[in-house]
Parts: C-alpha cells; structure tokens; sequence
C-alpha cells in the first residue's frame, strides 16, 4: 500500500510539472480559495475593538498574502537558478533582460496565491468589515443616537454586540463596508488582469521566437526537467549503492531496484560527477542559438559542446 500511494504522490508530482503554467496556476488559486474560505469559516474572530479590529482584520487579508508570496519565491526553481548564477558566475553573464525576465517570472508565478487570497478576502468582506468599521462616522447614519465614544461602539458593529436601539443599524454599516470591500477587490481584479494582458503582449512582441518555437521551448524545459530529476533519482541511488557495497560488502536491494540498478551497470555510466560539470548546467539560461541550431537550456549547450569536443 505504501509503495502504491508513493507512486501515486509521485506521478501527481510529475503531473504539476509537466502540465501548462496556467493548468498549474489555476489549481494554486483554487487551492487558495479553498484556503480562505475555511478561514473565514472556521478561524476569523473579530475582536471588535478599538485599534484591535484594524490591526486584526488588515492582517487577515495581509499576512497570509504575504506568507504565500514568500513560500512562492522559495518554490519556484528560478529563484535557486538566480543564486546559483551569482554565486558560481558573480552575475557577469546575467543581463539586465535576463535578469528582468526572470524575476518577473519568479514574481508572476508566486504572485497567484496571495492575489487570489486578498481578492477573496475583499469580496467576502469580513475582513474589511472587521478592519474599518471603527472608521465610520456615526453623523453619517441616520438618526444615530448621539454617543460619547464613537469608535468604540462602531468597532463592535462586525460583532452585533450591541444594544437593541443600535441594532437596526447594523445592516447599513455592513452594507456600505461591503460596498467599498468589493469595490477594492473587483478593481484589484481589474488592474492585475490589465497588467497580465499588457505584460503578456510585451513578452510576445520582444520575443524573437515565434508562437510555435515558445510552444516547444516550453515542452523541451517540461520534458527535460522531469527525466532529468527521474535519472537523478536513479543516479544517486547507483552511487549510494556502490558505496554501501564496498563499506559493507553488500547491498540490501529490492528486486525492481535490482533489476533497475542492473540496466544502469557499463562503462558509459558516470560514478561521480565533478563540481564544475554541475555548476555548468545551473543557473540561469535565456534561448540562444549556436550555428544557427537553437539551445534550449544549459543541459543542451553543454551537450552540444561535449559532442563537438569529442568529435
């Protein structure tokens, strides 16, 4: 059963990462939707007082927003490729393009959730119910009893704590916050998809490769990225066999990496792989073409370059 759910959990990893940007972006949101709604549900608690309710509900809509972004950018692979690229290269071969097109795709791609989240938490409301509605004036109502603490008694309006005569307001109040809540989020959607549009168009009209080439650039970076973490696996199983193997004599197998571990034996097979062979295929790649053939990523150029050398 074990072995069945790994499997299982594995091909649904390599599912996410074979699949189109949008596929996986939009199961991010939807997952972050799911997120906020059973906060709201099962977590968000006003505490409906003064100074309190603001700090509470703009932490509401900000912090998890903000955690996710954060989680985002320490996901997504580009991040290490910029790291890796200044700590092996100093960023001397890193332009001010690259440098520009990546970060916006490390900022594009973990931007989804904690967008998703705040859009959701401005439609809902609670949030900035909770946050603003010690904000309101009370002269602005009509026929508000006149009251010597204003601000206290509008911050327990997302609560209904109040007294009776008060109550037959509480309606108005979150109308007219709900109003201004859904008004930010639906202009937030808006902006964002505005700013998608343009910044999609500007990609397409900059690249120097046509709709088809991006397709299969895209397809190549999939497909290479997910046998090379398969082949990984097996490699670093190969070696840490070997070495169990002279250590104890032996190595407890089981029959499928047995068999598997068998079809990586010969003398092609590379035991170790130097430091600088890896520093070579990390970092940051932009498309380029080397007489007139295209390379595709750094995997690419390297091989390319071996084979001429062999030759």
């Amino acid at each position: 059963m074990s072995a069945i759910i790994s499997e299982y959990f594995r091909f649904a990893a390599l599912f996410f990462k074979s699949k189109d940007v949008m596929i996986f972006n939009g199961l991010i949101g939807l997952g972050t939707v799911v997120s906020q709604t059973a906060y709201n549900i099962f977590a968000f608690n006003c505490p409906c007082s003064p100074t309190k309710n603001y700090v509470y509900g703009v932490t509401a809509i900000g912090v998890p927003a903000l955690a996710f972004f954060v989680i985002g950018v320490i996901l997504n692979q580009n991040t290490w490729d910029i790291v890796s690229e200044c700590r092996t290269r100093k960023c001397r071969k890193l332009s001010g393009t690259a440098a520009f097109a990546v970060m916006g795709s490390i900022v594009g791609r973990a931007a989804v959730a904690p967008v998703t989240w705040s859009v959701i938490s401005l439609l809902r409301g609670e949030a900035y119910v909770c946050a603003f509605s010690e904000f309101i004036d009370p002269s602005t109502l009509d026929n508000f009893p006149p009251t010597t603490d204003a601000s206290k008694i509008m911050a327990r309006f997302p609560c209904k704590d109040l007294p009776a005569k008060l109550l037959n307001y509480s309606g108005e109040v979150e109308r007219r916050l709900k109003y201004e809540s859904q008004l930010l989020g639906w202009l937030l959607v808006g902006v964002i998809s505005l700013s998608v549009f343009l910044l999609l168009c500007l990609k397409n009209c900059c690249s120097s490769l046509g709709y088809q080439q991006e397709a299969y650039w895209s397809q190549y970076r999939s497909n290479e990225q997910a046998l090379f973490q398969r082949t990984a696996e097996v490699h670093a199983k190969f070696h840490a066999a070997e070495n169990v193997k002279s250590f104890f004599g032996f190595v407890a197998l089981e029959n499928q990496e047995k068999e598997l571990l068998t079809q990586c034996e010969g003398p092609s097979i590379k035991s170790v792989i130097p430091r600088v062979e890896w520093n070579r295929i990390t970092g940051v790649y932009m498309y380029r073409e080397m007489n007139d053939a295209p390379l595709y990523s750094r995997l690419n150029k390297w091989a390319n370059y071996t084979n001429e050398n062999n030759c």
